[in-house]
């Protein structure tokens, strides 16, 4: 069975993506795993505990077949391993979650003023976009984060059909709540565990990139990704 791997921007919506996955309950779904690996030097997944991305990444290619698999990660972190793994590249099926980096900035400060250019994690999410397609396996799919709370229902239906995966229209919605999955960065997902559906949330930033010259610098140095990006999106328009 295939793995279908969410590939994210951080503070891009990606958790309420994943929780609409858990939903369906017709997947095993991994809440960043590789990040896990970073922080934290382990992550569980399929009721086994990983210490290392290449033992993680030969689990989802030769010891998935009999069930569907859902990772989510972002990429505040480059992930080397995934990136030299071009058969798991070639086999799984990505999808990529795009935000302006702009609202990325601003949201990432207020949770961590200590950040870094590269946490907005565009430049890194373009490099294993370009890295999936030369791999020459499924072709990478595109979500425009704005879709996804405009349109939920059309953005997640046109997602299902690109990846073979069948639309449960049942998913758009959830009970709140903290889920175990994301435990050990819950102050991370506050908004997911609030959440019930698919929603725009307006937050009013006291540090933005018309207040701040490192925002400002930041964001630049990502928009030309995200303009590449964005260009490649699913059309969800219809």
């Amino acid at each position: 069975m295939p793995v279908f791997a969410l590939w994210s921007a951080p503070r891009a919506r990606s958790t309420a993506f994943f929780r609409s996955m858990l939903e369906r309950g017709d997947l095993i779904a991994l809440h960043e795993p590789f990040c896990n690996l970073t922080c934290f030097g382990e992550t569980d997944a399929g009721g086994r505990t990983f210490d290392s991305a290449v033992s993680l990444l030969a689990w989802l290619r030769d010891e998935t077949n009999d069930v569907s698999v859902l990772l989510k990660d972002t990429t505040d972190y480059r992930h080397r391993e995934v990136l030299a793994d071009r058969r798991f590249l070639a086999e799984a099926r990505h999808a990529f979650l795009i935000r302006r980096p702009e609202e990325i900035a601003a949201s990432y400060y207020a949770l961590y003023p200590g950040m870094s250019i590269n946490a907005i994690g565009l430049e890194a999410l373009h490099e294993l976009h370009a890295a999936v397609r030369d791999a020459g396996g499924h072709r990478p799919v595109v979500i425009d984060s704005d879709d996804l709370v405009a349109r939920p229902e059309a953005t997640m239906a046109a997602y299902c059909a690109a990846v073979d995966l069948p639309f449960s229209p049942e998913a758009l919605t959830w009970e709140p709540g903290d889920r175990p999955e994301w435990r050990r960065s819950a102050r991370w997902h506050a908004d997911a565990s609030a959440s019930s559906g698919f929603g725009r949330r307006e937050r009013r930033y006291t540090c933005t990139v018309e207040s701040s010259d490192d925002l400002a610098r930041f964001a630049s140095h990502h928009l030309p990704f995200y303009e590449q990006l964005h260009a490649q999106r699913l059309d969800v328009a219809g």
